[in-house]
């Protein structure tokens, strides 16, 4: 057994270890102090732009809308698709001075997000790295979703060829759309690390060190890890219920 290919093995199953049930360590513990900023910085690096979001406060959101529909998962500005930006400083005062703040990231500038069931993600996950398919950035939330990033599928010069997300992937309309929703331009999607109402979180799984890839490479692998687990929700729900 050569060499790469022992390490190749070794990290399908630390992930296959982990698909199994084992959590990825929180920030904090492999972070320490100014973990969140770094992580921020990391993606932003990667050329995800980023824009400051809402934070729970218990099992509201930080935001003043009464009964938010999206506590803690949408951003603090109106703006924020011209607020979201790479700029190292800029990052850095928002963290600094907003310590509690989640932070989005827009999608259709420089990458797009496929998000799917987290159990349907998680099998093509490892379908995917076991076929040495070059998986990009992967996050995963405690709420049950699993966040593919690519990158965007370009910028047409006629803006009549935009493939818009509010056809099927609002933030705001996830419980809508159980499978793959396509977030691209006009969309946008919470970044790790995020906290949720009720301790969840949002994590990276593979982090944003690794390049985007296209996204028809791991589209077919989702959409039939999707398919398979709605055929399992569909089956399900016509047992008998006692």
């Amino acid at each position: 057994m050569s060499a790469e290919f022992g390490r190749r093995a070794g990290a399908q199953g630390r992930i296959s270890q982990w698909l199994r049930g084992r959590r990825p360590a929180r920030p904090a513990e492999n972070a320490g102090d100014g973990g969140r900023e770094a992580m921020l910085l990391a993606a932003a690096a990667a050329g995800l732009p980023l824009a400051p979001a809402a934070h729970p406060v218990g099992f509201r959101c930080s935001c003043d809308r009464v009964g938010c529909p999206t506590p803690a998962r949408h951003p603090v500005s109106f703006a924020w698709q011209t607020q979201s930006t790479t700029d190292r400083a800029q990052i850095e005062r928002w963290a600094r001075n907003q310590p509690q703040a989640n932070f989005i990231t827009a999608t259709g500038m420089v990458h797009d997000v496929l998000d799917v069931p987290r159990v349907a993600g998680e099998e093509a996950l490892e379908r995917l790295l076991a076929a040495g398919v070059d998986v990009g950035p992967v996050a995963v939330t405690g709420d049950g979703r699993a966040l593919f990033f690519t990158l965007t599928r370009g910028t047409p010069e006629d803006e009549d060829e935009w493939w818009p997300c509010e056809l099927d992937c609002r933030p705001e309309t996830m419980d809508e759309h159980p499978g793959l929703r396509w977030h691209c331009r006009g969309s946008y999607v919470l970044l790790p690390p995020a906290q949720l109402p009720g301790d969840l979180t949002v994590e990276w799984v593979r982090g944003p060190e690794h390049a985007l890839p296209d996204p028809l490479s791991v589209l077919e692998a989702l959409t039939d890890a999707c398919a398979r687990y709605a055929g399992e929700e569909s089956g399900l729900a016509g047992w008998p219920h006692h």
